[in-house]
């Protein structure tokens, strides 16, 4: 059983979730959220409500330290996220298998967990972020860390250990050559957080099967008016590739 599950990381925080079921059986597709997000922004409901439609069970949750989740925004980054997710994965019986669909800096969390988790059948990404220290310099700067706040949120403050996470991690194309499971990438045209190229970078350096999605004349949310283009993508590649 999923429904009802509690989910804990390593640090014992308590990560928020919450479930969609659907008619598939054995499977299961996890949702992951960006920076200074969670797993309620309307993209992600839209994503799992319109998934489960369609017959496919979807688990969002709030990675620690956002959204109604345990633990300290200060201290969330990438390779903190990738431990959350493991720790969802660990909770679930391991009789079901798993596609991640992960949103911005969720999406960086999916590559890198997607390269170790073989429990990981079939990856997408949405406005994902590849290039992590371009992403924290463009965006932030000019922002002290410690001191100031991710585009001037007083409930995100911008800490040493997250610039200095993206920093070292510094882009995800060895681990986009590495990914084995199907990889789907949908990213919007005009894009002016996690810039197209990102994923255009992480297509060329990924293996086969692989599928590039670009949502013309939409950001970084995309909009209302294309989540129907961005589930159908989806849930089109979940057929081809997580069915039996």
């Amino acid at each position: 059983m999923i429904e009802g599950t509690e989910f804990k990381n390593r640090q014992g925080e308590k990560l928020d979730s919450a479930f969609h079921p659907g008619t598939q059986e054995g499977k299961l597709v996890i949702i992951g959220h960006g920076v200074t997000a969670n797993k309620d922004r309307p993209l992600l409901k839209a994503v799992a409500d319109g998934l489960a439609a369609r017959g496919w069970p979807c688990l969002r949750f709030s990675f620690s330290g956002n959204g109604k989740s345990e633990g300290d925004f200060r201290e969330s980054h990438i390779t903190k996220e990738v431990e959350d997710l493991a720790d969802v994965i660990a909770a679930l019986p391991e009789d079901i298998e798993l596609a991640y669909i992960g949103h911005s800096m969720g999406a960086a969390v999916g590559i890198m967990t997607a390269v170790e988790e073989p429990r990981i059948k079939v990856l997408a990404t949405l406005a994902g972020m590849v290039h992590t220290g371009e992403f924290v310099e463009r965006e932030f700067g000019d922002v002290t860390p410690d001191e100031g706040f991710m585009w001037d949120e007083k409930d995100c403050p911008l800490s040493s250990e997250f610039v200095r996470d993206l920093e070292l991690i510094g882009d995800l194309l060895l681990e986009a050559e590495q990914i084995e499971a199907p990889y789907l990438l949908i990213h919007g045209t005009d894009d002016d957080v996690v810039p197209l190229s990102d994923s255009e970078d992480a297509y060329e350096a990924a293996a086969d099967p692989k599928l590039l999605v670009k949502v013309e004349g939409v950001g970084h949310m995309f909009s209302e008016e294309t989540y129907g283009k961005v589930v159908g993508a989806l849930h089109d590649w979940l057929e081809e590739h997580f069915e039996e």
